[in-house]
């Protein structure tokens, strides 16, 4: 009899002990890698990071067309720009330019 009230007074304790570790640990380990953790935070930090240099790179690039659009815009076009638009339409190239066939696939802009 005294050895189960010793047994119960070490064990109780022990068995709560040991599943509050246990809970513990579940949610030490779902806050470090779970879908919400901190590596998927890591993760989402640098797909954002890779969204704003494209972010930037579609900026720069829609400053160039606007600049462009508004050469064809404005009240004096540009000749170079209307020298251009024209020979691409018509399919027309000046005698003294340089002409380059690419093979099939390979397009320059």
């Amino acid at each position: 009899m005294v050895i189960r009230r010793r047994a119960r007074r070490f064990l109780i304790p022990l068995v709560l002990y040991g599943i509050s570790a246990a809970v513990a640990a579940y949610f030490v380990h779902h806050a470090h890698s779970g879908a919400r953790g901190f590596e998927a935070r890591e993760q989402y930090e640098a797909q954002a990071g890779e969204l704003r240099k494209e972010l930037e790179a579609v900026k720069t690039e829609r400053v160039d067309w606007d600049r462009r659009i508004a050469l064809l815009r404005s009240d004096q076009i540009d000749r170079d720009l209307l020298e251009e638009r024209a020979r691409v339409v018509l399919g027309r190239v000046h005698r003294n330019d340089l002409v380059i066939i690419l093979g099939q696939g390979e397009v320059k802009p």
